[in-house]
């Protein structure tokens, strides 16, 4: 199955987005952070939990996701639960070769995102759909995941979704918050008005603190909740019950996919368990 057929066939699903270390990173430094994503990469997936790896997250290069994977992740490892990413930085032969090989190494779907405009390299297309076209032609039997921005006006949102030249067969969203749900119920009731029946996963994110400098710098990539997230710390939440506040809001609005960023490396498989147990959800 694709992992579109997953989530169709799925009363909930609970994937980990984790970011490959960054390129700039020496030669030790760089292999030791990658040993550390194997064995995050491994032990969720081997949880039979989704993993998706990011690909020039928040605009700064990072290490070839699919060659690492390829490389030293093992024949042991399923690779209908990892995910990679796949932004529009890179010049077209890279990203359609890149296609091919994820689906000759056994990788069955790939998200392809447009990827920041405003820093990093420039994209290679104007737009993630075309990229898209373009992959679904060259290795047809790829699976595609898409964007939506529940932030975002949602009539366009849902357009997008729902033309033709969307060429994806499911989507993650820009990650919401329990702290700010009016966007995605709006969202919600635009989808649900207009028949969207392409599944999504929706981001959640996993806010290690209150810290202003970080929170300030966060929010050049992705909506944050300054006021509710400080509020929250200062009230002697801890990030997990902040995480699950978040999980258990979407899910009262009907949510049935999630993927959560930004979990630590080291203890990623227990810090989920941790918050889903938090949020009430049954193992």
């Amino acid at each position: 199955m694709t992992f579109a057929d997953t989530l169709r066939s799925s009363d909930a699903t609970f994937a980990v987005e984790l970011r490959p270390p960054r390129a700039e990173l020496d030669a030790l430094a760089g292999m030791d952070a990658w040993i550390d994503t194997y064995h995050a990469i491994r032990g969720l997936a081997r949880a039979s939990v989704p993993v998706f790896l990011t690909d020039s997250a928040v605009g700064l290069q990072e290490e070839n996701n699919l060659r690492h994977l390829v490389a030293n992740l093992g024949q042991d490892v399923p690779r209908d639960r990892i995910v990679p990413f796949l932004t529009t930085k890179h010049s077209m032969d890279y990203c359609l070769s890149y296609a091919e090989q994820a689906w000759e190494h056994g990788f069955e779907s790939l998200v392809v995102l447009g990827g920041d405009r405003t820093v990093g390299r420039p994209r290679c297309v104007g737009h993630a759909w075309e990229l898209r076209e373009r992959i679904r032609t060259r290795e047809p039997r790829l699976g595609l995941g898409g964007w939506a921005n529940p932030h975002a006006d949602p009539a366009r949102q849902v357009d997008f979704l729902s033309e033709e030249r969307f060429t994806g067969e499911f989507y993650l969203t820009q990650v919401v918050s329990h702290l700010d749900t009016p966007p995605v119920e709006r969202f919600l009731e635009e989808a649900a008005r207009r028949h969207v029946t392409i599944p999504g996963m929706f981001g959640v994110f996993y806010y290690r603190s209150a810290n202003p400098k970080t929170l300030a710098a966060l929010a050049h990539f992705l909506p944050v909740p300054l006021a509710g997230l400080s509020a929250a710390f200062a009230r002697g939440e801890t990030p997990v019950d902040v995480c699950a506040a978040t999980l258990r809001a979407m899910m009262d609005l009907g949510i049935r996919h999630f993927y959560v960023s930004n979990l630590p490396l080291l203890g990623a498989q227990a810090t989920l368990t941790a918050i889903l147990d938090r949020a009430g959800v049954p193992a």
